[in-house]
Order: C-alpha cells, then sequence, then structure tokens
C-alpha cells in the first residue's frame, strides 16, 4: 500500500507542483489550503505523515501542528514543516509545536522525499519492533512487566495504540465499539498522567523490553 500523504499549502501552484511531484515518488497524496482544511482532510483519512506550510490563512501551521499532537487519534502523525520562515526562533517555535522535521523554501525536492522516507521507515521500525515484542510475549515469553493500574482491557489497547493502529482499526481487532476504545485511551491517559498516544507507546515499548530481557 502506497504511504499516504497530507501537504498543506496556501499557494496553489506550489501545491499542485508538490503533490504531483510527490506521487510522481509513489505516495497518495492529498491537499488543503489552510490548517483547517487540513484537519477536516484528516478526519476523512488519517494521512501516515503531513507536510505544511506555516503561513496560512485561517490555522497556520504552527496551530495544525499543536492541533494533531494534542489529539489521541492522529498524536503519533509525523509533521514536516516546509516554509519560507527561516529563521531560528520559527525553527524552534516549530519544533516546541511537535514538527518532525523543518526544510525552508526554496527546497531541493529530492532532499524533501528523503526526509519523507526517512521518517516513514523509522516509524515502520518502531511499529514492527513492538509488534515483534508483542508476537513474543503471545507466544509464551515472559510477560513484561506492567502497571497494575491499567486493566488488561487497557493494557492490550495501549499495545495497540503502540502498534500504531487507529482507534477504528482497534475496534475491528478486538470486536469493540470506538467509543468503548476512546474510553480505554481515555482511562489510560489519565490513570498515568500522559499527554497523548506518543507516551502511550513509549511507555508500552518500554515495558515490553522490560519483560523481554527479564
Amino acid at each position: 500500500m502506497p504511504k499516504r500523504l497530507l501537504v498543506v499549502d496556501d499557494e496553489p501552484n506550489l501545491l499542485r507542483a508538490l503533490a504531483a511531484a510527490l506521487r510522481g515518488e509513489g505516495f497518495e497524496v492529498t491537499t488543503a489550503r489552510h490548517g483547517r482544511e487540513a484537519l477536516v482532510r484528516v478526519a476523512e483519512s488519517l494521512p501516515d505523515l503531513v507536510v505544511s506550510d506555516i503561513r496560512m490563512p485561517l490555522m497556520d501551521g504552527y496551530q495544525l501542528a499543536r492541533s494533531l499532537r494534542d489529539a489521541p487519534h492522529t498524536s503519533l502523525v509525523p509533521v514536516v514543516f516546509l516554509t519560507a520562515k527561516d529563521e531560528t526562533a520559527d525553527r524552534i517555535e516549530g519544533f516546541r509545536a511537535g514538527v518532525d522535521a523543518y526544510l525552508t523554501k526554496p527546497f531541493e525536492p529530492d532532499e524533501l522525499v528523503a526526509v519523507i522516507r526517512s521518517i516513514l521507515s523509522r516509524v515502520e521500525r518502531t511499529h514492527a519492533q513492538i509488534a515483534r515484542l508483542v508476537g513474543a510475549k503471545e507466544a509464551g515469553a515472559p510477560p513484561p512487566v506492567r502497571d497494575e493500574e491499567l486493566t488488561e482491557a487497557e493494557w492490550r489497547v495501549a499495545e495497540a495504540v503502540a502498534r500504531g493502529l487507529s482507534n477504528k482499526e482497534i475496534a475491528a481487532e478486538f470486536s469493540i465499539s470506538v467509543r468503548t476504545v476512546e474510553n480505554h485511551i481515555s482511562h489510560i491517559l489519565s490513570k498515568k498522567g500522559f499527554g497523548n498516544r506518543v507516551e502511550i507507546a513509549r511507555f508500552v515499548l518500554d515495558r515490553l523490553q522490560s519483560g523481554d530481557k527479564s
């Protein structure tokens, strides 16, 4: 399956050219002209990665990145800023907003593609590592040390979050409703004092690695 990218920019010509270039590299590309439209596109289909400008009407790139990081179902989606704002303060603000990479215009298309592929490869390796650890546990390996605050159902949902599954995919895997999945995630975040799905994934990975080594 081709990786799904969402490209966000208020300059129509650049948006079309960038989308065409990325499609030529084998990606499935959806576009949006500002942050608010981007959130609509994300709600329609969760992308594997977002490429966004910063200066845009209605909702700028900083606001978009923070909105994605604050929502449990999008907090793990990588974000790359592609912008003309090249001051150090702009970069710092971008990384504080939670972006994974920051490229400035004018840019080299090959560099952008390389950055995108590198980030997606890292995400795949992380998910694969978690899947292997979960598989080893299910095959009879010593169980990891888990926090007793989480119920068995919450732990299974946390593992699924760490594997990169969306709420809809988790619901389908466990034959439960999306609302039940959302409730479990909310309880996990509250019990552990986490702010997003990234922290859940890190917690699960740490526990599984600990159990794997014991």
